[in-house]
């Protein structure tokens, strides 16, 4: 299976990450804009848990069923691959912070909740030991990614039962998903589709579970032909569109979005088999591997330019006009190059070769031992 096959789920992850930007960012536009699917662009979120229970259910998933699967550098990976931009992203906002109480300003009510910093320091804060959504709030997903990390082994042991049996695994992951999310609403009052600092950890169970699932009937060949590929994308996104636009409002709406964007993964996982598209063109993939970036770096960056731009037009707290909003969002194209090129990438290295030597050094211990 050619690693090239997944360059389309790469180009989604840009999607994803714009998704959310957009549901957040479009909030400070003057005059007021409001857009069906912009409105549901919180549900990018379960679009990258999804991602994430199939990928990695692609990269290990046969290692783990022949043996060959090691956890303690599997943890080093994942903790590389999602700490470091962490960090540098959360020292970011208590500079912004710091620099806000200086000057007499207030970045957000709840930028800086103390009480929430060592859970953001452990990456639990969303394992309900947030009191508030503090801080940079998206890393509350980041939080509930290195919940399912932990728990990888418990998902991929279930996966591989079900190898065989790829039309069973979807079945049971849709339903488990179905009923939480149904019980949750009724047990907490709201949408788990809308859980992060306090239900986080578990908002991404039935996402991820339903990522390993779907990856199984990848597996198998659901999506073996172009065509059926091609088909499942193009109605997936109509289902998403459609729910998004015209059911907006109506309970449990944004399962049926899961769901749909659950085919969306499987089917844009079988894309550009017979010849590259559009998903598969250099520019989205480049833009997808930035991805995690741009979702970290969101929103420190509209705080500052939400505070610059609005001391140079004079705004108070109104909106931006079109011209000044869109700058901003696009300035997040550079901006999450150079945090991807300058902080990403070089400490992902440094954490991994760090923490490989601590798994070796350990490993050659215990082998002493014995």
């Amino acid at each position: 299976m050619p690693k090239d096959l997944l360059k389309p789920l790469t180009s989604l992850r840009f999607f994803a990450a714009l998704w959310v930007v957009l549901y957040t960012y479009i909030k400070e536009l003057h005059p007021p804009v409001h857009f069906g699917l912009i409105d549901k662009g919180y549900l990018g979120v379960d679009l990258f848990f999804i991602l994430s229970g199939f990928i990695l259910s692609y990269v290990y998933l046969e290692d783990f069923g022949g043996q060959r699967f090691d956890y303690r550098q599997f943890v080093v990976h994942r903790l590389a691959r999602v700490y470091p931009l962490h960090i540098a992203t959360l020292l970011f906002t208590l500079l912004l912070v710091a620099a806000a109480a200086i000057k007499g300003v207030q970045l957000d009510p709840n930028a800086a909740n103390w009480q929430a910093l060592p859970a953001h320091l452990l990456l639990m804060q969303s394992w309900g030991l947030a009191p508030t959504a503090s801080f940079n709030h998206p890393s509350w997903s980041i939080s509930a990614e290195w919940f399912a990390y932990l728990t990888f082994p418990a998902t991929a042991a279930l996966a591989w039962r079900l190898r065989e049996r790829p039309i069973v695994a979807v079945g049971l992951a849709a339903a488990f998903l179905l009923v939480l999310n149904v019980a949750f609403r009724a047990v907490a009052g709201f949408d788990l589709t809308h859980a992060t600092f306090q239900w986080g950890a578990l908002r991404i169970v039935p996402s991820f579970l339903f990522g390993a699932a779907l990856y199984l009937a990848w597996r198998a060949g659901a999506v073996a032909s172009p065509w059926i590929a091609r088909f499942g994308a193009a109605s997936a996104s109509l289902i998403v569109v459609a729910a998004a636009s015209f059911g907006a409002d109506k309970p449990y709406i944004d399962i049926l979005i899961v769901l749909a964007l659950g085919l969306m993964i499987l089917s844009v996982g079988g894309l550009d088999r017979d010849r590259p598209g559009i998903l598969s063109s250099k520019i989205l993939v480049y833009l997808g591997e930035i991805s995690f970036a741009t979702y970290m770096i969101y929103v420190p960056w509209k705080w500052v330019f939400l505070k610059a731009v609005r001391a140079v037009l004079n705004l108070g707290d109104e909106g931006l006009p079109f011209t000044w909003w869109f700058a901003g969002l696009v300035a997040l194209v550079p901006l999450s190059m150079l945090a991807h090129h300058l902080v990403e990438l070089p400490f992902r290295r440094i954490v991994r070769r760090w923490g490989e030597q601590v798994v070796n050094k350990l490993t050659y211990k215990v082998a002493k031992q014995r």
